[in-house]
């Protein structure tokens, strides 16, 4: 299994130092204690990134930032992020799976879903790998998932923004029709927007025509972390 990225590690270790080392320990929980480490680099990194890319830009980074909770819940909402996305890497371990704050970064690139050429229809390989994300997602039923669709850059730019967003809708109605609420799914298309290869190369092509998720904690588990902490 591959090693799932965490942004900015080196940040979250000094974080957690400077959080045990505090006198204030001693008057928290056990529970505030575990989670007291992620909330505090969550709710750090969050306002760092967050500064540069905007809540609402850059994609599932941005989103994932944009949900950012903060506080000792945040923490908690942290945990249970850690654990659903070392399980969809077990499931996918073809996808890139980053941990960022308190959210998950997926991204699915053309080997784990492919689509036919030009249209929005989802191969037959792109089905069975989104099934092994079904059984995840059902585990994990307070989140909201942000899927945005990408392109290369070859092509008319309107006509790939429209196409990114088909395929991210078709992305959302697979896995809507084997039992995801749909009322947990946003799509968007960006298009040509936000290349993570070059364009001007083959496989670097094939890397910007891509999928990605972005998973938040839905307005019951944040509900719920701060219950959490409370007890």
């Amino acid at each position: 299994m591959k090693k799932i990225s965490i942004v900015a590690i080196a940040t979250i270790m000094v974080l957690g130092s400077m959080f045990t080392s505090c006198e204030a320990i001693k008057n928290t929980n056990k529970t505030q204690r575990g989670a007291g480490i992620g909330a505090v680099a969550g709710a750090v990194l969050g306002g760092v990134l967050g500064n540069n890319l905007g809540k609402g830009g850059n994609g599932a980074m941005g989103a994932v930032l944009g949900g950012v909770v903060g506080g000792v819940a945040g923490g908690v909402i942290g945990n249970k992020m850690d654990k659903q996305a070392r399980e969809i890497d077990a499931v996918l371990p073809g996808a890139e799976v980053v941990r960022i704050g308190e959210g998950i970064k997926l991204v699915l690139n053309e080997n784990a879903v492919r689509f036919d050429t030009n249209k929005s229809s989802l191969t037959a390989g792109a089905k069975a790998n989104l099934d092994k994300l079904v059984p995840v997602f059902a585990e994990y039923p307070d989140t909201d998932i942000t899927i945005y669709g990408y392109t290369d850059s070859t092509g008319p730019a309107d006509y790939n923004l429209k196409l990114s967003g088909e395929r991210a809708a078709s992305v959302r109605n697979y896995l809507a029709s084997k039992g995801v609420s749909s009322r947990r799914f946003q799509v968007t298309g960006l298009g040509i927007a936000d290349p993570i290869a070059s364009n001007e190369t083959v496989d670097g092509r094939s890397q910007n025509r891509r999928v990605e998720f972005a998973i938040t904690a839905n307005e019951k588990m944040i509900k719920d972390a701060e219950a959490e902490v409370k007890n």
